[in-house]
């Protein structure tokens, strides 16, 4: 074939009707767009997201073993997608300089600003478990300067420390608050940033030897709103949390509103001074707890609107059932049930509900993904790079990482130290020796154990 295009157009063709029906072929085939091949890797571009995850669920096996019949060899295939991956639980503008030396922070804020725009106060479903919650964060983004004399002021609620579990709605109504302010203050510069953006930045400019931007850019600008996505992510990173300590202290004590969201609360947030857990529990603490049957029914409701597919009450019933703690498992079930009705070409039943549910529960997260997590947890943590984790170097601190990396391995995931040592390169008892001098470390040293901790716990829970 003289192009790859004509390959790609050949490939299509096994897939056109009559070979599938019209519809799945208009849903899930016609607008696939073809971005590249390599000669080994073929490269395709979906516009929503629900394609790219039916393509990957349905077809993609398909298509390879397809290429393989048009061109007589097999190929992988790389999906790439336009829309943003949602996540209930999820900026600021950034100058030039800034996008330089902090190219990938910056780029993932400007999708974060994105992304966040969608939550407002009027689509969080209000249930019991989180009416606390949602009554102390419309107070403070009704009146973020502090200038009502009605009782509840700024100074009661600053800072506003909001925790529980991932996947109960922590991001959506941070964000619901900056979008507020954004609203009814427009003169006021709110800043919203992850806690992990913040540590990176961070890191960066102490590499790079531009504290003197970092500072500009957060604690001698001229911000008055701070807002902070899952601080529990700077516990164990010393650096980042005497920065953070003292980007914290001059906010507050200016008057300027700062709001924080946590997996857990202060006190359990091991590895931070006490002086920051104790600034964090000078203002209001409000946690979310799992939404209760009624509010979980309210949601997958939402939910179904919004992607303006009609699901009966008892399937919708069927689904907050069996999905009690996240509400982000619901979101999934309800994408899979449309997929899975699309394909079918069936109207949503309990049956297909059960299918749907048994495939988003089951999924657990990708080994590789989760040693890439460990991997990159215990490279901020403890400086040292992936590479040096990796290495066969025998410097003290690079040891450490290692031992810090095998040890989580082994807690984490059901790797068996043979194979811990064949992903590194070592033999199984040397990963055993280094794991036991890493368990003597811990019990010698309090400060490391919850060190250690929380960083399993940033993995778990992320």
């Amino acid at each position: 074939m003289d192009s790859y295009n004509e390959i790609w157009q050949a490939v299509l063709r096994y897939y056109e009707p009559p070979h599938s029906t019209q519809t799945a072929y208009n849903l899930w085939i016609k607008n696939i767009q073809f971005v590249s091949f390599d000669g080994s890797t073929v490269t395709l571009n979906f516009e929503k997201r629900i394609n790219q995850d039916v393509f990957n669920a349905h077809y993609k096996s398909k298509f390879i073993e397809t290429f393989k019949e048009v061109i007589g060899f097999e190929v992988e295939i790389n999906t790439l997608c336009d829309e943003p991956e949602d996540d209930d639980d999820n900026g600021n503008n950034n100058s030039d300089v800034n996008d330089i030396l902090y190219p990938n922070q910056n780029k993932q804020q400007r999708l974060d600003d994105f992304k966040s725009e969608q939550f407002t106060f009027e689509n969080f479903i209000v249930g019991p478990t989180n009416r606390f919650v949602y009554a102390a964060a419309r107070a403070v983004a009704s009146d973020p300067c502090g200038t009502k004399t009605d009782g509840a002021t700024i100074g009661n609620y600053n800072p506003l420390f909001i925790y529980g579990n991932s996947g109960l709605g922590k991001t959506h109504i941070l964000s619901a608050i900056r979008n507020e302010i954004k609203r009814k203050f427009p003169e006021l510069n709110v800043v919203y940033v992850k806690a992990e953006a913040f540590t990176n930045e961070f890191i960066q400019s102490l590499q790079y030897k531009t504290t003197d931007e970092f500072h500009n850019k957060y604690r001698d600008s001229n911000i008055d709103v701070f807002l902070v996505d899952d601080i529990q992510f700077i516990a164990g990173k010393d650096s980042t949390v005497e920065e953070f300590f003292h980007t914290f202290d001059k906010f507050v004590y200016s008057g300027k509103l700062v709001v924080l969201t946590s997996d857990r609360p202060p006190k359990d947030i091991q590895s931070i001074t006490d002086r920051l857990r104790s600034r964090f529990e000078d203002g209001l603490i409000a946690d979310i707890q799992q939404p209760e049957f009624e509010t979980r029914c309210e949601i997958i409701k939402r939910k179904a609107m919004l992607i303006n597919f009609e699901i009966s009450d008892d399937v919708i019933q069927f689904i907050a059932e069996n999905i009690k703690t996240n509400i982000r498992q619901i979101e999934g079930v309800l994408k899979r049930l449309y997929a899975l009705c699309e394909i079918s070409e069936h109207k949503p039943t309990i049956s297909l509900a059960r299918s749907a549910i048994k495939n988003v529960v089951d999924e657990e997260q990708p080994l590789p993904v989760t040693l890439q997590r460990i991997l990159e947890e215990v490279s901020r943590t403890t400086g040292i790079t992936i590479d040096e984790i990796y290495s066969s170097k025998q410097k003290a601190s690079i040891s450490h990482a290692r031992q810090v990396v095998f040890y989580i391995i082994r807690t984490v995931t059901n790797m068996t130290l043979e194979d811990i040592g064949e992903e590194f390169g070592r033999h199984h008892s040397s990963v055993m020796y280094n794991i036991a001098q890493i368990e003597k470390k811990m019990k010698e040293d309090s400060k490391l154990s919850r060190q250690i901790n929380d960083i399993i716990n940033n993995i778990k829970n992320n």
